[in-house]
């Protein structure tokens, strides 16, 4: 029978709360919960007898993190309506620290998307026959975006705002599409805004040539999250400060990066932290299907995508989504970009769970919460994964 506790010791806790950076301590997990946490001179209670005990090496112990923007990964795609495949990319993803995703899709025609959601429900419903990250939802990425910045985004595809099919969807799928990714400067797509929040699914900026005072209208309408920020959006100028110029200025929004060093500079990624604070940065991967994978040809979306050295693109050149983990993505910000572990934590795990509004059940350490928990050595090398107190395989990602 697998041990269900685990009393994880001399390690750094970063618990993810308000004020609480690192502390050194010990971690007690219980049935699938944190069930305590305590400081390097507070006693270990004596029900934690019966634990299997780990010493940390002074190395972190972290929420797990939360991916709400990835498209695939070990040669299968979300787009693919097959669930042993999405169960493939989840325990890839998982096995990089990812313990809870959105399976994110590309612009597609609308029956694509209709057997997407109805996998999707079926995963959330069910789960996935062996641990692997949880499926938290969908996010939609389009169709409702802006041809001039579709990026590596089908432009057969795109459509305007659909009311229509936004009502077809969450009456048949309620609960289920967590965000919507469009372009705010499309016809319709203010009211569409309004739509999206008034049904409690997170409305995101993306792929769009908004202007400015474009992302303010929307954001008083209930526009909360940009998506891949820097990249397929309207960059900042000082006359026309541009979507780029709006996100970066409005607390209401919301920032997802992908900390890559490909897709934005690291001094970049710095001015971005700097202007929305450590509480509204999020840490995306975008991944594709050919992350984990050796180079060669790909697709996404339909497109055909070519994979070198480890980078994505179309045969134009453009970036397609990318081959990131989130513990890259989490090593890069430290190591790279010079934010604490704390604060990188907050970035992959924390603020993607206030996002979600999921943070009363995970992204935190807290007694209470499901213990989606990391093992990080001082090197920042991924040691351990629990999912729900389920442990995985020893990663060494």
């Amino acid at each position: 029978m697998t041990n269900r506790e685990w009393l994880i010791g001399n390690v750094r806790l970063v618990t993810g709360l308000d004020g609480d950076g690192e502390r050194p301590g010990w971690i007690w997990l219980k049935d699938g919960r944190i069930e305590a946490t305590g400081g390097v001179g507070d006693p270990v209670p004596p029900g934690a007898g019966g634990a299997e005990r780990i010493d940390g090496g002074g190395g972190w112990v972290l929420p797990g993190f939360i991916d709400v923007h990835v498209h695939g990964g070990a040669g299968s795609d979300f787009m693919e309506p097959d669930a042993g495949k999405w169960e493939a990319i989840a325990r890839f993803h998982a096995r990089h620290g990812t313990t809870g995703l959105l399976a994110t899709t590309v612009t597609a025609a609308k029956e694509d998307i209709d057997a997407v959601l109805e996998t999707a429900s079926r995963c959330v419903r069910d789960g996935f026959g062996r641990p692997a990250a949880r499926l938290l939802g969908v996010h939609l990425e389009g169709p409702f975006i802006n041809p001039a910045k579709k990026g590596a985004q089908n432009p057969d595809a795109i459509v305007p705002p659909r009311p229509d099919w936004l009502a077809s969807w969450t009456d048949r799928f309620p609960g289920l599409i967590r965000i919507v990714t469009l372009a705010p400067e499309m016809e319709g797509a203010l009211a569409f805004v309004e739509q999206l929040a008034a049904g409690g699914i997170i409305p995101s900026c993306g792929h769009t040539d908004a202007a400015w005072h474009v992302i303010r209208r929307a954001a008083d309408r209930g526009l909360r999250h940009a998506v891949h920020t820097f990249n397929a959006m309207r960059p900042l100028h000082h006359r026309e400060p541009g979507t780029l110029g709006a996100v970066l200025t409005d607390d209401r929004i919301a920032a997802e990066v992908i900390a890559d060093g490909e897709h934005v500079h690291p001094a970049a990624i710095g001015l971005l932290v700097r202007a929305k604070g450590k509480d509204r940065v999020i840490l995306i991967t975008d991944a594709i299907s050919a992350a984990g994978m050796p180079d060669g040809d790909y697709e996404l979306g339909g497109l055909p995508v070519v994979m070198r050295d480890g980078t994505a693109r179309l045969h134009d050149g453009t970036l397609a989504g990318s081959t990131l983990t989130m513990i890259g993505a989490f090593r890069f910000m430290v190591r790279e970009v010079g934010v604490s572990v704390a604060d990188a934590s907050r970035m992959a795990s924390g603020n993607p769970a206030r996002q979600l509004g999921i943070d009363h059940e995970t992204g935190l350490l807290v007694p209470g919460h499901r213990a989606d928990v990391l093992l990080v050595d001082r090197e920042l090398n991924l040691l351990r994964v629990w999912i729900g107190g389920t442990p995985l395989e020893e990663t060494g990602a």
